[in-house]
C-alpha cells in the first residue's frame, strides 16, 4: 500500500504544484473558469496558494508521513468545494468531473495514510 500511496502522492504533487502556480499567476484558463463559476479573482489566488501549501505538505510527506494525510484533507475539502461551485452554476458533469476526481483521489490518499492522523510525526 505504501507504493500506491507514494505514486498517488507524486501525481497529486505534480497536479497541485502546476495548478496552484497557474492560478496565482493568472493563467487565462483559470481566470475564465473562475469567471464562469462566478467566484472573484482574488479567490482564484487564494485557491492557488492553498494548492501550493497542499503540494508542499505532500512533498514533506516523503520524509514524514503525517503531512500527507493532512494535505489530503486540505486538498480534498478544496476539491469538494470546487464541485459545489460547479453545481451552483449548473455546470455540466464534464466540467465538474475533474474536481470530483481529484476529491476522490485525495480521499483515497487520506484513507491510505489515516494512521498518521493520530500520530502526525511518526
Amino acid at each position: 500500500m505504501i507504493i500506491v500511496s507514494v505514486i498517488l502522492q507524486s501525481l497529486l504533487v505534480l497536479y497541485y504544484a502546476f495548478s496552484g502556480v497557474a492560478k496565482i499567476i493568472g493563467a487565462k484558463y483559470w481566470v475564465d473558469i473562475f469567471k464562469q463559476i462566478k467566484l472573484p479573482q482574488w479567490f482564484r489566488v487564494v485557491t492557488g496558494f492553498v494548492q501550493l501549501i497542499g503540494a508542499i505538505l505532500l512533498i514533506i510527506g516523503y520524509w514524514v508521513g503525517g503531512p500527507v494525510a493532512w494535505a489530503g484533507i486540505l486538498l480534498g475539502v478544496t476539491m469538494i468545494m470546487a464541485c459545489f461551485a460547479h453545481i451552483r452554476v449548473k455546470d455540466s458533469f464534464g466540467k465538474t468531473a475533474p474536481a470530483l476526481m481529484f476529491a476522490v483521489l485525495n480521499i483515497i490518499l487520506v484513507i491510505l495514510n489515516a494512521d498518521y492522523l493520530q500520530h502526525p510525526f511518526s
